[in-house]
């Protein structure tokens, strides 16, 4: 949705770009009031003061300060902002205006023309706008590239150093695009006064320069390390050449594999490939997809207890590695075990219940809502799911565990997801040092504690992710 009426957007110029502001707290949105706007440009320096706000579209006035400082370094300009207002703060964009026009790469995907259409993308998960109106592309990394022409690429990248939701929102217009950079604050803090993290553009001849250097920075504030130095890759997996997925039992109770089958198909493969350069990943091997969640038990339709020990036995006899699957976020409410874990469902920054509701498991062409999004910065959730795969790595020997859907991070009010994620494995790492983390989709940040994933979408420049992780697919994609 957009203001049906001009909201004001007082703006500073700077190094060929336009500069303004908006903030937003948890009950409106304010601009800067122009009348009391003060800037200061010292040789490649501006900054921009400004102790009065706007709300109602600029007819009324409220407290507040903002302080910007735009720098220019090198071929780029960064900026950093500071903002106080006597209320919590939700947000603050910063709209730049001059950004060329061209085909758009979210967080190095694959470059798109978008015409005519405003482009809206969000980090990470969407930003949390995952479906609906006001949905986001993906951005596994706040960086986002514009081509203007053959060997000229606008780019925009946030140089934090923590995971907080970032929107880029590209809006055509006849010379350029109005570019809006919006940082979201933690959910779980609410703050009066808050210094936002740098922000970076500027151009250059190719995707590589681009990319190398916003990767640098991540390899700073993240502590990532070269595949070939990780502690956490266990040398088995430096051999693994293919990635085996093996279904178990459909929602509605339907079995594709059995542990039996299972095991025969592995003997199969066995054949045609030797085992040792094979991953196995066991998706509902505890039975109705989804539905069991977060029980993470053997089947007794499927063969029990036994029946997995034995499958898991045999297949690491042959040579197989063998990795099970465990939702890192989600929970069914009507499994009795959910009361003692409601603690940690999760809510989105305005409080609005965030569920896990995006998908029609019974085919009645309705998207079912009984799966909880939870929450592992929240200690119930995190620690449950810590006692679960402890069990299942004790009891049954596995290799691996498989997060899924631990990509998915949202800015909820409780606590940090990324945080409670990053314990969770390094805790588990801790217990079981020789036991691999593999995640289902990554964002920058993830890239620290797990080496290996499913869905790989940076094709427009591999190599810089490929120096620290590595990725699986199906052949369906």
């Amino acid at each position: 949705m957009k203001f049906s009426f001009d909201f004001p957007e007082p703006s500073v110029e700077f190094e060929g770009y336009q500069f303004g502001f908006l903030i937003f707290t948890h009950e409106n949105v304010y601009g800067l009031d122009r009348e009391r706007m003060v800037v200061d440009g010292r040789g490649e320096a501006l900054e921009l003061r400004c102790d009065r706000l706007v709300w109602a579209g600029g007819q009324e006035k409220a407290p507040g300060q903002l302080r910007a400082r735009l720098e220019k370094r090198g071929a780029f300009i960064e900026w950093e902002t500071t903002v106080h207002m006597d209320r919590p703060l939700k947000a603050v964009t910063t709209i730049i205006r001059g950004v060329p026009r061209g085909r758009i790469s979210s967080a190095l995907q694959s470059f798109f023309d978008p015409r005519e259409d405003e482009v809206l993308l969000g980090y990470p998960f969407s930003g949390g706008n995952l479906f609906g109106p006001g949905s986001a592309r993906g951005m596994e990394t706040p960086l986002a590239i514009v081509q203007a022409g053959e060997r000229d690429f606008f780019f925009i990248s946030s140089l934090d150093d923590r995971v907080r939701t970032k929107r880029y929102y590209f809006q055509p217009g006849e010379r350029g695009y109005r570019l809006e950079a919006v940082c979201e604050l933690e959910g779980w803090t609410r703050p009066t006064t808050v210094t936002l993290p740098r922000w970076r553009i500027g151009r250059a001849p190719t995707v590589e320069t681009i990319a190398r250097g916003h990767y640098e920075h991540l390899e700073r504030v993240y502590r990532l390390r070269p595949w070939e130095t990780r502690e956490d890759v266990p040398e088995w997996l430096r051999r693994i050449a293919l990635v085996i997925t093996l279904h178990g039992m459909h929602y509605t109770g339907y079995i594709f594999n059995d542990y039996a089958r299972m095991g025969e198909i592995l003997r199969w493969v066995a054949e045609r490939i030797p085992a040792d350069r094979v991953l196995v990943f066991l998706s509902a091997w505890d039975g109705r997809y989804y539905w069991e969640y977060p029980l993470y038990r053997p089947a007794p339709r499927m063969g029990g207890e036994d029946g997995f020990r034995r499958l898991i036995r045999e297949a690491q006899r042959l040579g197989f590695r063998m990795m099970p699957m465990f939702g890192a976020n989600a929970a069914n409410r009507h499994q009795p075990v959910f009361a003692r874990l409601a603690d940690a469902a999760t809510a989105r920054i305005d409080g609005d219940r965030f569920d896990l509701n995006w998908v029609d498991w019974d085919n009645d062409r309705h998207q079912d809502g009984w799966l909880s999004y939870m929450n592992l910065g929240v200690a119930s959730w995190r620690e449950y799911l810590f006692e679960r795969i402890s069990e299942v790595i004790e009891r049954y020997g596995v290799d691996a565990y498989f997060l899924d859907i631990v990509g998915g991070w949202v800015n909820n009010p409780q606590a940090d997801m990324h945080e409670g994620t990053r314990r969770l494995v390094l805790d588990l790492r801790a217990k079981y040092p020789h036991v691999l983390a593999c995640g289902e989709m990554h964002y920058d940040a993830l890239l620290e504690v797990i080496p290996l994933y499913h869905v790989f979408s940076q094709v427009a420049y591999p190599a810089t992710l490929l120096k620290y992780a590595r990725f699986f697919q199906h052949l369906s994609h």
